[in-house]
């Protein structure tokens, strides 16, 4: 069963740096600020979280303040600068019950620019707006490409549920190729009409 707690730290979106890095301490025990990074970069967080990988370190130092997360130690190895290691809390556990659940009921699809960009695009010439739609469906496409083999790659290493995420991506990407070749395939008709907007 899902928990349900009234935390002051949720707000209308959930702050996925928090979630990731109370989620890495929770899975993989004390770890210093490297360590948390290098999962993210290793789990290549960027593509399908909006985390910031350099924002990591100054969320660590909040997180502590906050009391969600607490210095185990700080240890040094021969010339190299010393290292924070950090543990997840009791707290710090509840708001990771609490993120978790939040984010897998929450319905979080953003409004995308280039849609309201579209109701602003009739002074465009056909093959202007041809070009931009058609250059964005190719940069989509290159995308799904290295996901499906990025999927490929990692597929003998992920576990049911990180599948499910690549999945997810995968469709969505798939979704955006399919909108924008509908797009293109309706320009013709689109331009032929007659303009019916009032002066």
């Amino acid at each position: 069963m899902l928990a349900v707690i009234n935390r002051p730290c949720l707000t209308t979106w959930v702050n996925s740096t928090r979630l990731f890095i109370l989620g890495s301490l929770a899975r993989g025990g004390d770890m210093y600020g490297h360590q948390i990074r290098r999962a993210a970069q290793v789990d290549r967080t960027e593509l399908w979280t909006d985390i910031k990988q350099g924002s990591l370190y100054s969320a660590l130092h909040r997180m502590t303040a906050e009391g969600v997360i607490a210095i185990v130690r700080t240890e040094r190895e021969g010339n190299l600068p010393a290292r924070t290691i950090y543990t997840i809390t009791p707290a710090g556990r509840e708001e990771l019950a609490a993120l978790r659940d939040e984010a897998l009921r929450q319905i979080r699809l953003r409004p995308d620019p280039v849609d309201l960009a579209l109701q602003n695009a009739q002074d465009m010439p056909e093959d202007e707006l041809r070009a931009v739609l058609d250059n964005r469906r190719a940069a989509l496409a290159a995308e799904l490409a290295s996901w499906r083999h990025l999927r490929d790659t990692a597929g003998p290493h992920l576990t049911g549920i990180e599948a499910l995420g690549f999945s997810h991506t995968l469709l969505r990407l798939e979704a955006e190729v399919t909108w924008h070749e509908e797009c293109l395939k309706a320009l013709p008709a689109i331009f032929a009409a007659p303009d019916t907007g009032t002066a």
